[in-house]
């Protein structure tokens, strides 16, 4: 269990974060005068800004909650799926297919993913089709809370079952009231918030590096030689 000073102190956090993000949700909600707006968001944001929630939404809680989990098990393969692979492919797409995207969309005046592929395409049921695997990403959205909902059970010393209705609660609820203008504040909270988590998370391996690459990588060889291979049979990445 969680010492009772951990606990004020992730509950001071919450309540912080928690009013930081009721506010930004009200100013946002404020700007949002059109269904256009909730769906997408208004262009009145500062490149600084979209970028940073861009960045925010790319990288996900899944990325400090999830992942790690993926590389203790499966070493330097995880490696080169999370960190080299993905981030690649991410970024090659956004360089090529955001601009064109973004002017289709806004020639259109598509307000969903769905709604841009049909009319892209003239094609009723490719947008059907779309929106269904849209559904699909609760599997995601579950993924996220069952995380979120260990870290903070753990953190808080509350049943795991009040702390997800809390979290579901919370997040849907300001993003029902907010929209896009709201998400694009909140997710800008989230990008600094991420900074500073990874910071303190690579500094605190430090220690781990002091007989240099080489000899962490020797640490990992001993546990499983399998750690230290770029390709491991045993993982499905």
């Amino acid at each position: 269990m969680a010492s009772q000073e951990l606990v004020w102190a992730t509950t001071a956090l919450l309540l912080v974060y928690g009013a930081a993000i009721l506010f930004f949700v009200i100013r946002g909600a404020m700007r949002t005068t059109s269904i256009s707006d909730y769906a997408i968001g208004s262009i009145r944001f500062s490149p600084i800004v979209v970028g940073l929630s861009l960045a925010a939404s790319i990288t996900s809680a899944a990325t400090f909650i999830i992942n790690p989990g993926f590389i203790a098990l499966y070493g330097l393969s995880g490696i080169l799926a999370f960190a080299i692979t993905m981030p690649l492919a991410i970024f090659v797409s956004l360089t090529i297919l955001t601009k064109s995207f973004r002017k289709h969309g806004a020639s259109v005046k598509a307000l969903t993913m769905a709604q841009w592929i049909g009319k892209r395409y003239n094609s009723t049921g490719y947008a059907l089709l779309f929106g269904f695997l849209s559904l699909l990403l609760i599997t995601f959205i579950v993924l996220i809370c069952v995380g979120m909902t260990k870290v903070l059970s753990k953190a808080l010393n509350v049943e795991e079952l009040y702390v997800l209705i809390g979290l579901v609660i919370f997040v849907f609820g300001y993003m029902m009231f907010g929209g896009a203008n709201s998400m694009v504040y909140t997710n800008t909270i989230q990008a600094i918030l991420m900074f500073i988590v990874a910071i303190i998370l690579l500094t605190s391996g430090y220690e781990h590096f002091s007989q240099g690459v080489h000899g962490f990588l020797d640490k990992l060889a001993a546990i499983d030689p399998l750690l230290v291979q770029w390709v491991n049979p045993s993982s499905f990445l």
